[in-house]
């Protein structure tokens, strides 16, 4: 019995198996072997050593940054929110209205943006109706930050909503009842017990922010260059496929880092 049920277990996963051979492996693989090749389609390791110059180091820098700032802000709006919702009536319904914007396309988003932040966009509207007058809010970092966080908020907001809504309550009630200040309560409770819920919502943000390309276009105007908008320019302008599968060698490092560091301490947690 025990081996049927092995056996169908393993038939099962193949789907499974063959989906992750086809659509990241394989991927992955690609990616390494051209970036061995040159513009011109001969064997080199140029890729390499330039990517280790300072153009691509500040580009490397600037997009750690960017990641960092996107997900910095993102978390202050999102844990509040998230601890707002456990509280509230109908929270699902309010959960649903927070997942909404993620089924509509991120392109048709940016577009939207492009006319709320134009010169004669609601934006600048309020900001003639409050005596401020016109600004030049598109293709700024603040514009870019601002959408960016709009976007990914919905993923910072599921796992610490759901962290926060399997936290006991008694122990909450505990630390008040010995004297424990809200403040007190939050950062030696509440926080440190629902840091899983933070750590993969920072994975949920940072990672994907790492290799943003469409709003550093469309939003920020090219003022702020990411390596993802470096992997686009050498795929489709360049044509340079060696230096852009090189850049995203890296990428795919650092992420897998940064997946390894964030999710070790939970292993380590858990044990």
């Amino acid at each position: 019995m025990d081996k049927l049920t092995s056996k169908s277990r393993n038939i099962y996963l193949i789907p499974y198996v063959l989906w992750i051979l086809l659509f990241v492996v394989t991927p992955i693989l690609l990616i390494v072997y051209y970036s061995f090749f040159d513009i011109e389609g001969h064997l080199t390791l140029d890729n390499y050593r330039k990517f280790f110059t300072p153009v691509y180091m500040q580009m490397t820098l600037s997009s750690f940054w960017y990641a960092f700032l996107i997900m910095a802000f993102t978390l202050i709006i999102a844990y509040p929110a998230a601890y707002l919702l456990t509280k509230t009536k109908h929270k699902q319904l309010w959960l649903l209205l927070i997942i909404l914007p993620t089924w509509i396309n991120l392109l048709l988003k940016a577009y939207a943006f492009l006319g709320i932040f134009g010169t004669y966009g609601a934006a600048n509207a309020f900001l003639s109706l409050i005596g401020i007058g016109k600004q030049q809010i598109l293709f700024t970092d603040f514009s870019f930050i601002f959408v960016s966080v709009y976007i990914f908020i919905p993923f910072m907001i599921m796992p610490i909503f759901n962290a926060l809504e399997e936290l006991n309550p008694s122990l909450i009630s505990a630390a008040r009842d010995l004297g424990a200040s809200p403040w007190k309560t939050f950062l030696r409770v509440i926080f440190p017990l629902t840091l899983d819920g933070v750590k993969s919502g920072c994975q949920a943000v940072f990672i994907p922010a790492l290799s943003l390309f469409m709003l550093t276009r469309l939003i920020a105007g090219n003022r702020v260059i990411t390596l993802g908008t470096a992997i686009e320019e050498h795929f489709l302008v360049t044509q340079d496929w060696g230096m852009g599968s090189t850049i995203a060698v890296f990428l795919i490092i650092a992420m897998v880092i940064i997946m390894i560091v964030t999710g070790g301490r939970k292993r380590g947690k858990s044990l």
